[in-house]
């Protein structure tokens, strides 16, 4: 087939539009140091369905806060702003990843449940490195593989030579992906995260996570991203097409600081904390 380019293939797809308003403006004030707890209250309750989601979360059992959480203004107290962001994201992003993608063997909801649990083990890896913004890494690994939504209807035409091309020139999926369609999901969720406007460094981790060692801007935050990615496949959630085609890179590892007893600790206990978290995996 021939080759598109990854800014007409971006810009065609009707399905990603931009961010809606109430969003780039959640975005905005949760960034802004000089927002107040009110000004994102207001804001969230102009959307009845995300003040529900933000008050079921802040009384959930994850939280385990002794009081009833009633306000939208306590919920953000209690969360923060960054996991504000966060929720709100997952919100609007959900519709492009419960989607079935036949291109990639993922069936309804499963690239859904595999992106909440990339995004559960990323902050949780962030929190052990004690990396300064956590919920950045959720949001990062929750939208790590948006541009498999985009890529779906060209894999499903051709991913029967994408699997010619790994066993003929023992490639990776990525390499021969590109090959077939001239970019790879992860290119193209780059160009969507530019599209909707988000922070240079995560655009970096959607479009580097399966290649941290090219990160300039923060390659924190894609080692967090790539090494989460990999134990969310070794568990084997979500695997579909592609899943277990991807090297886990010795250079993320050590960005990290994780020898291999650490990782191997990591792995122990997001398994337990997956187990427990279930519910806001398809919340």
């Amino acid at each position: 087939m021939s080759k598109l380019t990854l800014d007409y293939i971006v810009n065609k797809v009707e399905d990603i539009k931009v961010l809606p308003e109430i969003i780039n403006k959640i975005i905005a004030l949760t960034d802004d140091p000089d927002s107040t707890v009110h000004d994102i209250e207001k804001v969230i309750l102009q959307d009845q369905v995300l003040t529900t989601k933000i008050l079921r979360l802040a009384n959930s059992a994850y939280y385990g806060y002794a009081r009833k959480i009633s306000t939208v203004s306590q919920a953000t107290v209690l969360l923060g702003f960054q996991a504000i962001k966060g929720i709100a994201l997952a919100s609007t992003v959900r519709t492009y990843l419960t989607k079935e993608l036949k291109g990639y063997s993922l069936e309804e909801n499963e690239l859904w449940s595999q992106s909440q649990t990339c995004a559960i083990i990323s902050r949780f890896i962030a929190k052990t490195i004690k990396y300064p913004n956590p919920e950045e890494a959720y949001i990062a690994g929750l939208l790590r593989d948006i541009g498999k939504t985009i890529l779906n209807q060209h894999m499903e035409r051709e991913y029967m030579e994408v699997l010619s091309k790994m066993e003929e020139n023992n490639i990776s999926f990525l390499e021969a992906e590109k090959e077939v369609l001239g970019f790879g999901h992860a290119e193209v969720g780059e160009k969507v995260a530019e599209k909707w406007l988000l922070p240079k460094k995560l655009v970096e981790a959607i479009g580097y996570h399966h290649s941290p060692e090219l990160a300039t801007i923060n390659p924190l935050l894609v080692s967090i991203v790539h090494v989460a990615d990999a134990i969310t496949m070794m568990m084997g959630v979500g695997l579909g097409l592609d899943g277990l085609s991807y090297g886990l890179s010795p250079m993320a590892l050590d960005n990290l600081e994780l020898d291999e007893l650490e990782f191997q600790n990591i792995i122990s206990q997001v398994a337990d904390l997956i187990k427990d978290e279930d519910s806001f995996l398809t919340a």
